[in-house]
């Protein structure tokens, strides 16, 4: 029966918990108390609150996969990337004082909600390969992140500043960067290959994330000129301020594409359960006439 197609239309992919708002709501409030009280809303801080945002998205999604013990319409591959750029990040964060924020939250806040995030995405990644790997999506999953990770090495080898004034770390800070900004490809190439499986929880990840990128980029955009290279590869061109820069705009042009078809899938979804709603409810004689001209939507039955 149509009535329950439409049921089954809505059951396909898991309704997202109800703590998301009370986790957005809790993580807002933590970001206030780390301004107002630990950076004495040094301008520096965005860079910290970038790092909380950034937390904030993979525990939306944590909190998602626990909750509704699915892990449909995410990316192991996406995954992978972000572990990678965290780890990156700290190797060069926990102990040297080259791209961490000047007020207080760079002594260990900053640190440690970079070492939350990587613990969540390590558990997700655990979540989708093993605990849950029954609902996960292998198969539509297939995009390689070898060469993302390859091509934003050479990237950082070649553009790196010398901040930490030790070039390994120099080019595993920047190395992180890159990885970062295209770690939500494979989420994006899962999403335009299985789009009915997207979960809610999606946007509330999207909108974390831009919020992190922005703060991010703001910082950088003041500090930019302070990024230095050790050797300009152009006379007079700062060709690592320039690259950060460009490596936050990449980013938010991702994003604002994995939004758009994430909210573009919705909508189809929204669609077609509003058409099976309203066939459902109409008369025996329309419903002959649907049946007589052999409407073939996979979602009537």
């Amino acid at each position: 029966m149509m009535s329950s197609a439409i049921n089954l239309e809505s059951s396909k992919v898991p309704s997202s918990p109800r703590g998301l708002v009370p986790a957005y709501a809790a993580f807002v409030i933590v970001a206030m108390l780390i301004f107002h009280f630990i950076a004495k809303h040094e301008f520096s801080a965005v860079l910290t609150l970038s790092g909380v945002f950034e937390c904030l998205a993979f525990c939306l999604l944590g909190v998602h996969a626990l909750s509704t013990r699915s892990v449909q319409g995410i990316s192991a591959k996406s995954l992978q990337l972000y572990a990678i750029a965290l780890t990156c990040r700290l190797s060069s964060t926990t102990w040297l004082q080259g791209y961490l924020p000047d007020d207080k939250t760079g002594d260990y806040v900053y640190q440690i909600f970079d070492a939350l995030s990587l613990a969540t995405v390590l558990l997700l990644f655990f979540c989708v390969r093993k605990a849950q790997r029954k609902t996960y999506e292998a198969d539509d999953d297939a995009l390689p992140v070898t060469p993302f990770v390859l091509v934003s090495l050479v990237l950082a080898v070649l553009l790196h500043g010398d901040l930490d004034a030790r070039p390994v770390f120099d080019i595993l800070w920047m190395c992180g960067l890159f990885v970062g900004t295209v770690a939500v490809v494979p989420q994006i190439w899962l999403m335009t290959r299985n789009g009915a499986n997207v979960p809610v929880v999606s946007s509330y990840f999207v909108a974390a994330m831009t919020l992190s990128c922005i703060f991010s980029g703001s910082y950088m955009w003041h500090a930019h000129t302070e990024i230095t290279c050790e050797k300009a590869w152009i006379e007079g061109f700062n060709h690592t301020g320039y690259a950060v820069l460009a490596a936050h705009v990449v980013h938010l042009f991702l994003l604002g594409n994995f939004a758009y078809f994430h909210v573009k899938n919705l909508a189809t979804r929204g669609l077609r359960s509003h058409f099976c709603a309203s066939l459902a409810g109409r008369t025996p004689l329309v419903k002959n006439l649907v049946k007589h001209l052999e409407i073939s939507d996979p979602y009537v039955v």
